[in-house]
């Protein structure tokens, strides 16, 4: 079966996804991340070329908690947070680094630090960041979110469940538009259906079980890992021993397509991926 090209632009390199996944590896440097928060805050680098050598092809950077609940941090902290992270790594590895961020302001300073990819959960909805987007070609996630982090999670609806998949695949079409009439490279675009942004565990559940659905000939990132969802089903508590669930849902989500994982666990997501590739590569 002949499958389609899919790529993924950012300035150092282009991403070949037609016949593989790659992994983002996590590395959250805020003291109240539902998972780490705090964990690495004086071993970041060490972490992140840990994860670099365990398979991740991108690292995330990300200085402003996006839990349920949280509230939002300042712009000097945040930079303060993120930017000599960035520094350092790019210092010691070429590995793709995003910035996981909603403030152009910051993702301006990423991007000069030697950031790759702006990872934002809003949509790039700060009014510059389109446009630092066009101007710099670096890659762009663009994840669909109902409301905002404070207040998302206090009863999101979609009319149905089958709602939640017209909504943020109407949301994608929308902002692929509006973005490349704004000099957007549609190569630099992948797009995150935000699992757990906004959303019910019935939205969530709805949202894996159609994945497929919702591409529009750009790759879609999943963060999936060890969210709270996972603990609705599982009944585990430690979000530390989501990860073989994570897991599960990487293997699943390839074969559907899913061509870019945002991960912590990074090795037995890789094991994961390297299974969903074999199983896809013999249909």
């Amino acid at each position: 079966m002949q499958v389609a090209m899919m790529t993924w632009k950012t300035p150092r390199r282009t991403i070949d996804l037609t016949h593989g996944g790659v992994l983002m590896g996590i590395l959250n440097t805020t003291p109240d991340s539902f998972s780490d928060g705090g964990k690495y805050n004086t071993r970041e680098i060490e972490h992140a070329l840990r994860m670099v050598d365990e398979g991740a092809e991108i690292i995330d950077i990300g200085g402003e908690s996006t839990r349920p609940g949280a509230a939002p941090v300042g712009i000097e902290e945040e930079i303060r947070r993120t930017i000599p992270v960035i520094e350092a790594l790019r210092e010691q590895s070429k590995v793709l680094i995003s910035i996981d961020t909603s403030k152009s302001i910051v993702a301006r300073a990423a991007i000069e630090a030697g950031a790759d990819i702006v990872n934002d959960v809003t949509g790039l909805s700060d009014p510059e960041m389109a446009s630092l987007c066009a101007d710099t070609g670096v890659g762009v996630c663009v994840m669909h979110m109902h409301g905002q982090p404070l207040t998302m999670q206090q009863n999101p609806s979609y009319g149905d469940d089958g709602g939640v998949i017209h909504v943020v695949k109407h949301y994608f079409a929308e902002r692929l538009k509006c973005l490349t009439e704004m000099g957007i490279d549609s190569e630099c675009i992948c797009f995150d259906p935000g699992i757990g942004f906004g959303k019910t565990l019935e939205h969530n559940i709805a949202i894996l079980c159609s994945l497929s659905d919702l591409q529009l000939d750009r790759p879609i990132l999943l963060g999936v890992s060890r969210k709270s969802f996972i603990e609705s089903i599982t009944g585990e508590r430690d979000p530390e021993k989501r990860d073989h669930a994570t897991a599960v849902i990487t293997a699943l989500a390839y074969q559907q397509g899913i061509r870019i994982h945002r991960v912590h666990n990074v090795a037995i997501n890789l094991q994961s991926l390297q299974l969903g590739e074999q199983c896809g590569s013999h249909k």
